[in-house]
């Protein structure tokens, strides 16, 4: 980004150029003078790159990978719309640490290692890798699809599935999931300090550690953990209490008719969902106002309309949930828009990851100094103070290259050997081929994300079906071939994201890039048992598990699956003019991109964006309501007093969704325990309470 000058800067500047001296003395001076690293020169960093790996930063990251994947289960398996938790991630583990401390210093045993921001660091490294893995798994999407529940619902598919099992959930999830890992790891130089890559989450993320460890930080957060705890209990408590009048199918607070009758059976409602309302707060005012617009566009304009046409498109007799009936529409209308979004935006990041590749290439290229090595360059002398210090630490402790190339060929060949046996559609040439790809587009992921924060691990995941699927064929298992192949392949480019945004943040807080690599393993690790385990628990809970209009609908499941069917069979399992409205929403969404990247910043911001608007096509606008509610909180908070919504808004936030997503976790016990609550919350219009009543006397 360019500045304007001021004055004051252009004097200093003509000064300057008649000084070259007085110009590297002013710039080490102002360096200095707004150096982050001066405000830590007490603190020493901890001397080894292993002192920043301790155990009980281990134990709390198991804690808290138990307490995020169960969230991020919840809300895979409810709408698909997952914030980023770096910020609860990075506050739950310094209040634990703190807390750790605190209790081992008051009870006298030996005197504690002090807590450091690089411990900080490595336990939100762990806990955003582990928790990860519950979106990158598939849980809610590609995996469930393949399973017998998400194919009854499907086009043209009864056969082909795969029901989960822990067995090889786990195997699946350990074969796939670090090879993203080691794909990246020798172009870590490159990345963070050759073309310095901003990564906005992994910078976001480091600041905020950073100030924790302040003086000033640490009583704000202080007081923000415990805000957090304040609606965490109350959130916990608000899920208790609606448990109780759920005894029934369409029972409770979450099935209230706030707009009345004719409304509910269109999905507009108020459910009353704490975690929705906390994801509205995350949520930028855009992507909550796009997903409410894309549930009056469908619900409240399309389907019903389509739904005149009944014995006309599509057979009367069908029901709604039929995928040959008006089931069909809201599916791959909704597959239309994701798919044009996806694209468009996969074009554009890769359009802007290669133009952008040139310019860096060519500017290193006159100096020579573009190397994947681990050793400083000359220029280094000329940095800032902070960026010297941090150059220093993160060029210090090596991870050599012969160690990331070989470690890839080695799991690539252990996976390539070992998939086909779980997955017998999935030919060891398909996965030999997505291997050979993968170190580029996890590169491409990587490097787009660094520029523009966006990570499209799902859409090269898309891409993965429809190549994959379409190679196989429908003769041969082409459904489960695709969706298992877009699980390798969503695996190896969203860790390689991730694992680069984590080298940015240890960058920013002096953390070693060994301890952030060995972080990210355990935490992967953790990932791969405990998510697997956490979808068991709700796949033997609920029963109605992946069925429209339940509590746990799993949209993407269904899409996923019917992607792959699309990818195999053609567009012969649409219904009829379902092709052309596609055809139409597929280029409005490509058309919507175009013209929020056209218009100038303060116009673009109020366009909504496509992928969001897709979301509620298939499951209502209920959510949206929610989320739009949670907006509304936050607006207003920050009108009030934007310091403290700004400060505290994120705690709330993360509170709300941690209180309500903790609760499944005793609800699915009760479950499994066959404990049903005790009464049934129901509400009828008066001309059926009326016929109850009767029926009732009689």
């Amino acid at each position: 980004m360019e500045t304007d000058k001021t004055e004051m800067g252009l004097e200093m500047e003509r000064k300057n150029k008649r000084n070259p001296e007085v110009e590297e003395e002013e710039e080490e001076r102002q360096a200095k003078y707004y150096s982050v690293e001066e405000t830590f020169d007490e603190h020493e960093v901890p001397p080894t790159w292993r002192n920043q790996l301790t155990l009980r930063a281990f134990v709390v990251s198991f804690v808290l990978s138990i307490l995020f994947s169960f969230i991020v289960m919840k809300l895979n398996l409810t709408t698909g719309i997952i914030p980023s938790l770096n910020v609860s991630a990075g506050l739950l583990g310094f209040f634990f640490l703190k807390m750790w401390t605190a209790l081992v210093s008051k009870i006298g045993f030996v005197n504690p290692q002090p807590f450091t921001r690089q411990e900080n660091t490595v336990i939100q490294t762990c806990v955003v890798a582990s928790s990860g893995i519950a979106f990158s798994g598939g849980f809610g999407s590609y995996l469930f699809g393949m399973s017998d529940i998400i194919a009854k619902q499907s086009a043209e598919d009864k056969i082909d599935h795969k029901n989960p099992t822990l067995s090889w959930m786990i195997g699946f999830l350990f074969v796939v999931s670090f090879l993203g890992l080691f794909s990246v790891v020798p172009l870590r130089k490159i990345m963070i300090i050759d073309f310095k890559l901003t990564y906005p989450s992994g910078t976001a993320t480091a600041h905020l550690i950073n100030s924790f460890h302040t003086p000033a930080g640490a009583k704000l957060a202080k007081k923000q953990v415990k805000t957090l705890g304040k609606f965490f209990s109350f959130s916990f408590m608000w899920g208790f209490f609606q448990w109780f009048y759920t005894a029934g199918d369409h029972c409770g607070f979450s099935n209230f008719p706030t707009f009345g009758l004719k409304a509910y059976k269109n999905k507009f409602y108020f459910d009353f969902s704490a975690t929705y309302v906390g994801v509205g707060m995350i949520c930028p005012y855009i992507v909550n106002v796009s997903v409410l617009l894309g549930g009056i566009l469908s619900w409240g304009i399309m389907w019903p309309l389509i739904e005149n046409k009944r014995g006309d498109w599509y057979p009367a007799e069908l029901e709604t949930s039929d995928i040959h009936g008006l089931q069909g529409y809201r599916v791959f209308i909704a597959i239309a828009m994701i798919l044009g979004d996806g694209l468009y935006n996969f074009f554009k990041v890769l359009t802007r990851t290669l133009v952008a590749l040139l310019f860096q290439l060519r500017g290193r290229g006159t100096r020579n100094s573009l190397s994947v090595s681990d050793h400083p360059s000359p220029k280094s002398s000329k940095l800032s103070y902070d960026d010297q210090r941090r150059t220093r630490l993160f060029l210090k402790d090596q991870i050599p290259a012969w160690f990331a190339i070989s470690g890839y060929v080695a799991i690539a060949a252990v996976s390539t050997a070992t998939l086909p046996h779980i997955f017998h559609q999935l030919k060891w040439y398909y996965i030999l081929v997505i291997y050979i790809f993968a170190p580029t587009l996890a590169f491409c992921n990587a490097y787009g994300c660094g520029l523009t924060d966006w990570s499209l691990a799902s859409t090269y995941g898309k891409l993965a079906i429809f190549t994959i699927g379409a190679w196989a064929g429908a003769s041969h298992g082409g459904v489960i071939a695709g969706l298992a192949a877009c699980g390798v392949m969503m695996n190896i480019v969203s860790t390689a994201s991730d694992l680069t945004q984590d080298f940015k943040t240890g960058y920013l807080t002096l953390s070693s890039p060994r301890s952030m690599f060995v972080s990210q393993v355990i935490g992967t690790a953790m990932g791969c048992i405990i998510s697997p385990c956490v979808f068991w628990l709700f796949y033997k809970a609920f029963d109605d598990l992946g069925q429209p209009g339940s509590e746990y609908p799993s949209p993407n499941a269904v899409i996923y699956r019917n992607m792959a069917i699309l990818g195999v069979q053609g567009f012969s399992a649409l219904p009829k003019e379902c092709l052309l409205l596609c055809y139409i929403f597929f280029g409005t969404a490509i058309l919507i991109n175009l013209i929020k990247d056209t218009l100038a910043k303060r116009w673009a911001r109020f366009i909504p964006l496509p992928m969001a608007m897709a979301i509620p096509f298939y499951l209502g606008p209920y959510f949206a309501i929610d989320m739009c509610v949670g907006s509304f909180i936050l607006f207003v908070w920050e009108r009030i007093s934007k310091t403290k919504a700004d400060a505290f808004g994120p705690a709330v936030a993360s509170g709300l969704i941690c209180g309500e997503g903790i609760w499944t976790l005793p609800s699915s016990i009760l479950a499994l325990a066959g404990v049903k609550p005790p009464i049934c919350m129901k509400f009828l219009s008066g001309g059926t309470n009326n016929r109850v009543d009767t029926f009732l006397r009689s």
